[in-house]
Protein backbone atom coordinates (compact mmCIF):
# COMPACT_ATOMS: atom_id res chain seq x y z
CA UNK A 1 0.00 0.00 0.00
CA UNK A 2 1.18 3.27 -1.06
CA UNK A 3 1.73 5.73 1.78
CA UNK A 4 1.65 8.93 -0.37
CA UNK A 5 -1.65 11.08 -0.15
CA UNK A 6 -3.43 12.21 -3.14
CA UNK A 7 -1.65 15.95 -2.03
CA UNK A 8 1.67 14.35 -2.48
CA UNK A 9 1.26 13.45 -6.02
CA UNK A 10 1.40 15.51 -8.91
CA UNK A 11 -1.35 15.96 -10.92
CA UNK A 12 -0.89 15.07 -14.19
CA UNK A 13 -0.28 18.30 -16.63
CA UNK A 14 1.43 20.34 -13.74
CA UNK A 15 4.44 21.73 -14.87
CA UNK A 16 7.82 20.90 -13.27
CA UNK A 17 8.95 24.23 -13.03
CA UNK A 18 6.89 26.99 -12.41
CA UNK A 19 6.33 29.07 -15.21
CA UNK A 20 8.18 32.40 -15.42
CA UNK A 21 6.44 36.13 -15.65
CA UNK A 22 6.86 36.49 -19.00
CA UNK A 23 4.66 39.24 -19.49
CA UNK A 24 5.41 41.61 -17.19
CA UNK A 25 7.78 44.55 -18.61
CA UNK A 26 11.14 43.75 -17.05
CA UNK A 27 11.03 39.97 -18.05
CA UNK A 28 13.55 40.72 -20.78
CA UNK A 29 16.17 42.95 -18.94
CA UNK A 30 15.91 40.69 -16.16
CA UNK A 31 16.75 37.78 -18.70
CA UNK A 32 19.45 39.79 -20.47
CA UNK A 33 20.68 40.02 -16.37
CA UNK A 34 20.99 36.75 -16.03
CA UNK A 35 22.22 36.08 -19.15
CA UNK A 36 25.41 38.36 -17.90
CA UNK A 37 26.53 35.48 -15.16
CA UNK A 38 28.74 32.55 -16.45
CA UNK A 39 29.46 29.48 -14.82
CA UNK A 40 33.02 29.60 -14.16
CA UNK A 41 33.47 25.40 -15.74
CA UNK A 42 31.53 26.06 -18.88
CA UNK A 43 31.47 29.19 -21.21
CA UNK A 44 28.04 29.54 -21.65
CA UNK A 45 25.55 32.05 -19.60
CA UNK A 46 23.55 30.31 -16.77
CA UNK A 47 20.23 31.28 -18.39
CA UNK A 48 21.01 29.42 -21.83
CA UNK A 49 22.08 26.76 -19.64
CA UNK A 50 18.84 26.26 -18.49
CA UNK A 51 20.04 26.98 -15.13
CA UNK A 52 17.53 29.61 -14.39
CA UNK A 53 14.23 27.41 -13.87
CA UNK A 54 11.67 30.78 -13.43
CA UNK A 55 12.04 34.38 -13.46
CA UNK A 56 8.70 35.66 -11.17
CA UNK A 57 8.04 39.12 -11.31
CA UNK A 58 5.18 40.80 -8.80
CA UNK A 59 3.46 44.04 -9.61
CA UNK A 60 5.74 45.95 -7.43
CA UNK A 61 9.00 44.62 -9.46
CA UNK A 62 9.71 42.33 -7.34
CA UNK A 63 11.76 39.68 -8.30
CA UNK A 64 12.04 35.61 -7.32
CA UNK A 65 14.33 34.06 -9.40
CA UNK A 66 14.41 30.00 -9.24
CA UNK A 67 17.50 27.88 -10.23
CA UNK A 68 19.86 25.41 -10.25
CA UNK A 69 23.34 24.15 -10.90
CA UNK A 70 24.56 21.79 -13.25
CA UNK A 71 25.22 19.20 -10.57
CA UNK A 72 24.49 19.50 -6.75
CA UNK A 73 28.73 19.54 -6.10
CA UNK A 74 29.08 22.64 -7.95
CA UNK A 75 32.11 24.40 -6.57
CA UNK A 76 30.66 28.10 -6.62
CA UNK A 77 27.12 26.70 -5.36
CA UNK A 78 27.22 29.17 -2.64
CA UNK A 79 28.35 31.95 -4.93
CA UNK A 80 26.45 31.88 -7.89
CA UNK A 81 22.88 32.86 -6.40
CA UNK A 82 24.82 36.15 -5.49
CA UNK A 83 26.37 37.00 -8.53
CA UNK A 84 22.10 36.29 -9.86
CA UNK A 85 20.99 38.54 -7.04
CA UNK A 86 23.92 41.16 -7.48
CA UNK A 87 23.27 41.04 -11.62
CA UNK A 88 19.21 41.28 -11.77
CA UNK A 89 19.36 44.10 -8.72
CA UNK A 90 21.13 46.09 -11.10
CA UNK A 91 18.03 45.98 -13.57
CA UNK A 92 16.34 49.57 -13.49
CA UNK A 93 13.16 49.29 -11.83
CA UNK A 94 13.61 46.23 -9.64
CA UNK A 95 13.37 46.73 -5.95
CA UNK A 96 14.13 43.72 -4.59
CA UNK A 97 15.50 40.22 -5.76
CA UNK A 98 15.27 36.82 -4.18
CA UNK A 99 17.28 33.85 -5.22
CA UNK A 100 16.10 30.36 -4.36
CA UNK A 101 18.16 27.40 -5.30
CA UNK A 102 16.50 23.79 -6.25
CA UNK A 103 17.71 20.45 -7.50
CA UNK A 104 14.37 19.17 -8.32
CA UNK A 105 13.81 18.64 -11.20
CA UNK A 106 17.51 17.68 -11.57
CA UNK A 107 19.06 19.86 -14.68
CA UNK A 108 19.80 18.07 -17.71
CA UNK A 109 21.81 19.04 -20.67
CA UNK A 110 18.21 18.94 -22.81
CA UNK A 111 17.33 22.47 -20.50
CA UNK A 112 20.29 24.25 -22.32
CA UNK A 113 18.72 26.25 -25.15
CA UNK A 114 20.39 25.70 -29.25
CA UNK A 115 22.45 28.37 -28.60
CA UNK A 116 24.30 26.64 -25.84
CA UNK A 117 23.99 23.64 -27.65
CA UNK A 118 26.44 25.46 -30.64
CA UNK A 119 28.40 27.08 -28.23
CA UNK A 120 29.14 23.81 -26.52
CA UNK A 121 29.71 21.72 -29.80
CA UNK A 122 26.65 19.58 -29.11
CA UNK A 123 24.95 20.49 -32.66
Amino acid sequence: MSTETPENIPMEGTPLIKPSSTDHPLHDPVVDACRSVFDPEIPVNIYDLGLIYTIELDDDDNAKIIMTLTAPGCPVAGEMPGWVQDAVSCVSGIKTVDVEMTFDPQWGMDMMSDEARLELGFM
